[in-house]
């Protein structure tokens, strides 16, 4: 993959790989969509899911497929594939404030962590070096802090465009939220 070299840091490899983040943003969506499905719908705790989501799949959107696509034969279609479902994810998104109903987003968010863990994690794995994992990593966790807060199912899904595009929309977005006082991240719930 084309990627900058990892500045020194004394010989050894630091910070963590793109599984490794991916996996953790996992773990934190499952948990929102449990805490959201269970008894009374939250709406703040609708408010972080969505949030929270739409960060994450910008992210994967911006460096995950792109990956997949450069070092996994097939890789076209199977970035194909999961962008596909993410738009379906973010339209889902886009009603869940509105219509209160966290089932079929929560069935989503299930299939999504268990497509990531099941197919793509392997894949990259085993063909991309420990380095090169340790980079993505990296770029996942800018990104997402670059990201929108709301979903835009439209906008563009592959670079260049989604990179330039979606952190000028997380501006707006985080603007939105400053001014309503909207609840964006699990620490503040």
């Amino acid at each position: 993959m084309n990627l900058p070299p990892l500045p020194p840091v004394g010989g050894e490899i630091s910070g963590r790989s793109v599984v490794d983040v991916l996996s953790e943003q996992h773990r934190d969506l499952l948990a929102l969509t449990d805490r959201l499905t269970t008894g009374e719908y939250q709406p703040e705790v609708a408010s972080v899911l969505v949030a929270t989501l739409s960060r994450h799949l910008s992210a994967e959107e911006q460096y995950l497929y792109p990956a997949i696509r450069a070092v996994v034969p097939g890789g076209d279609a199977i970035a194909e594939r999961e962008l596909a479902e993410d738009r379906d994810l973010l339209v889902l998104l886009s009603a869940l404030e509105r219509d209160r109903e966290p089932g079929p987003v929560a069935e989503a968010v299930r299939r999504h962590v268990a497509a990531d863990a099941e197919e793509l994690f392997p894949l990259l794995m085993q063909m991309v070096p420990a380095e090169d994992m340790i980079r993505l990593g990296n770029r996942v966790e800018t990104a997402e802090e670059a990201a929108p807060t709301r979903p835009h199912p439209r906008t563009p899904s592959t670079p260049p465009w989604n990179k330039v595009v979606d952190p000028a929309l997380g501006v707006v977005d985080k603007l939105r939220d400053m001014i309503t006082a909207r609840k964006t991240y699990v620490r503040d719930l």
